[in-house]
């Protein structure tokens, strides 16, 4: 594949996908940037060359439809700051034919959120998956969809995509645009090429022992990634609320804690499946439990199948923690999906705590260590240890579809797949 390291953007206009989907306050204030900072390498390669950018995004899910509190124009400053140049701003995406043509080298202009058009996700708008019309209907927009990929693509002479976050999504920017060029000039930035990266350390270049950690609340969201794993580690630690599905399983009694009642079976079969495949399937032994689910709630720290009646589960206890820790400090390679429990809340967050010291000391001593997801990535920064790993992801279904061995869209479209 091309690359964005050695490609020569001079004179030339370059269309990227960025991910600019940014958390933002009541004021329309960004109040983490990390996904605009993740971009700059590849947007400041570009114009260091002497090329123009145009720039585009997503915010949300506004389904279709103009919704102001999703639009791209209030960040338009934030990136300006970011990147070092006056970044312009074209309040229609699918128009913006005229400004992207009048951009000079080294000038930027960042393009209305592609979700206002329904075309950008390809679904068909107000009418139901059971409509006998359905199929038509959305037969109907995928020539739209192509349509409007096609106008993206005209604005530009390069394709980029550093989205990683939503390359898992067969979307007109991530995947159909990329019909548009040539395979030399089609190509993944550099945050893509070093997620692409990661994951490839974890699943392929893997170094033993290899722990993963797999937390959550439900067994059923993670069991793709829970079994092609099962192919690959020594270690399954599995947390979360997805732990009382499995003391329930067991038999054990789990009080008022998450439960997938319909998946009992399930959660048998992978203790059954980790057996036979050696792999050292690690559960919780005792829970930090709360009588109500909040910051202010009592706590009892029992054994997580004796919980009693009136309390749930929110945390690991300091057993598991123990044990965790001994699974983790020892292993080479480490993939971190999900907290061991609500960390948000300051009294239930010891656990996910001590997953995350464990992970900065293994990797202190020459492990590669993966964090995605949302929730672990935001627990890190809340820690304040995310430049003590090897790698934090930005991609959270993404990377997830990633490691279950799917192919991503985004990512076959520039390879040609």
């Amino acid at each position: 594949m091309t690359n964005v390291t050695n490609y020569n953007f001079a004179g030339k206009k370059a269309l990227v996908r960025v991910d600019f989907n940014v958390p933002l306050n009541d004021k329309g204030q960004i109040t983490d940037d990390t996904r605009i900072r993740g971009a700059l390498p590849t947007l400041k390669k570009i114009l260091g060359d002497g090329g123009s950018l145009i720039i585009m995004s997503h915010m949300g899910k506004p389904k279709g439809k103009v919704v102001p509190s999703l639009s791209l124009k209030q960040i338009v400053d934030a990136v300006s700051e970011r990147l070092g140049v006056k970044v312009q701003f074209a309040p229609d995406c699918a128009k913006a034919a005229d400004q992207a043509a009048a951009l000079k080298p080294g000038e930027a202009l960042l393009l209305e959120n592609l979700r206002f058009y329904p075309e950008e996700e390809g679904k068909p708008v107000g009418i139901d998956k059971t409509d006998p019309k359905y199929n038509e209907a959305k037969a109907e927009m995928k020539k739209r969809q192509k349509e409007f990929a096609k106008t993206l693509a005209s604005y530009a002479d390069v394709y980029v995509n550093d989205a990683f976050g939503t390359a898992h999504r067969k979307h007109a920017s991530t995947a159909v645009v990329a019909d548009y060029f040539d395979k030399d000039n089609k190509m993944v930035g550099l945050l893509m090429e070093k997620e692409l990266k990661a994951v490839d350390n974890v699943l392929t270049n893997i170094k033993r022992p290899f722990t993963a950690i797999m937390g959550g609340s439900k067994v059923s969201t993670k069991i793709g990634i829970i079994e092609n794993l099962m192919e690959k580690v020594d270690n399954l630690i599995l947390c979360g609320g997805m732990t009382y599905t499995f003391m329930k399983a067991m038999g054990g009694k789990i009080g008022n804690s998450i439960c997938e009642n319909d998946k009992l079976d399930l959660a048998l079969d992978i203790m059954k499946k980790a057996k036979e495949k050696g792999v050292n399937l690690v559960l919780g032994v005792d829970s930090v439990c709360g009588d109500s689910f909040s910051n202010d709630a009592k706590t009892l720290v029992c054994a997580s199948n004796e919980i009693p009646d009136g309390w749930e589960g929110l945390d690991i206890g300091p057993k598991t923690r123990e044990i965790f820790a001994n699974a983790i400090k020892g292993a080479k390679t480490i993939l971190w999906n999900g907290p061991a429990g609500v960390f948000e809340f300051d009294t239930f967050d010891k656990g996910s705590r001590a997953i995350a010291d464990a992970v900065v000391e293994a990797t202190k001593n020459g492990a590669f260590s993966l964090v995605g997801g949302g929730d672990s990535v935001a627990c890190v920064n809340k820690f304040g240890l995310a430049d003590q790993v090897s790698y934090v992801s930005t991609g959270g279904g993404a990377l997830l579809e990633a490691i279950e061995g799917k192919v991503l869209p985004g990512v076959a479209a520039i390879k040609g797949e």
